[in-house]
């Protein structure tokens, strides 16, 4: 993320996308404080319209600005804060365990960290809610561009349109189906990591020793047991091969 202390003025007049590439606008310049600080950026949106954004919403490419999501931003906080809470707590309950700190002090902090958990999962469910609406939207966006994309080729087939029409558009769909479908995993994958966090599924990583010892008994059960023969009754689908024509696709 943009800091507000960074040198933008460089990008002023230049173009701000979204992550995955649409237009957003161009900066047109930013609001700043009487010592310097850049708060706030105004975009010239596509249809003349000027709006603000903080900066912290921004992250710089060479020549460009890229204009972060709020919802992603609130949810990658929530997933580094909620975990931070209940570290908090429980190094607290530890040192209880080990009278480092007396059952007051103990309780007086702990009904703190309770308090700010609580106000954390509430603010978590809420962009869970949100992300399933961007989601269900992306999902209806990819569904209306398959069948716009259905009906190009059928337009083109009985003449209704030329060729440069029709790569013209292909290579809009295309675009836009590569866009919704990246922004919808992104999406699914944010929605899960938070989901599993509020459920206290999130397990610690690895460490090397836990790894190798994985490794060890995995090794050794495959050595205890009796190798398959090649003849397995269940054989492997075979592959789908995509043929790519000029104006059509078919599968074989």
């Amino acid at each position: 993320m943009v800091k507000p202390s960074s040198n933008l003025f460089p990008f002023i007049g230049k173009a701000v996308t979204d992550e995955y590439g649409r237009q957003v606008g161009r900066i047109a310049s930013f609001l700043i404080t009487p010592n310097g600080r850049v708060d706030e950026v105004l975009i010239e949106q596509g249809d003349g319209e000027f709006l603000r954004y903080s900066t912290d919403r921004f992250k710089a490419n060479d020549d460009s600005m890229v204009l972060l999501p709020p919802i992603k931003l609130r949810a990658r906080a929530l997933c580094n804060e909620i975990p931070l809470i209940w570290r908090k707590d429980q190094a607290l309950s530890d040192l209880l365990e080990k009278k480092k700190i007396s059952p007051e002090v103990f309780e007086g902090l702990h009904r703190s960290f309770e308090g700010a958990l609580s106000q954390l999962k509430t603010d978590a469910k809420t962009i869970l809610d949100d992300i399933d609406k961007q989601i269900t939207k992306r999902t209806q966006q990819i569904k209306d561009l398959h069948s716009a994309l259905v009906n190009l080729e059928i337009e083109r087939e009985i003449g209704r349109v030329n060729d440069q029409s029709y790569h013209t558009a292909m290579e809009m769909i295309q675009k836009g189906l590569e866009r919704a479908n990246a922004e919808k995993s992104d999406l699914e994958a944010m929605r899960n990591k938070l989901a599993n966090l509020l459920l206290g599924e999130e397990t610690p990583s690895e460490t090397p020793e836990t790894a190798t010892q994985t490794e060890k008994e995995e090794k050794e059960t495959e050595e205890s047991e009796p190798s398959e023969t090649s003849t397995s009754s269940e054989l492997p689908e075979p592959p789908v091969v995509v043929r790519v024509k000029s104006g059509s696709v078919s599968a074989s």
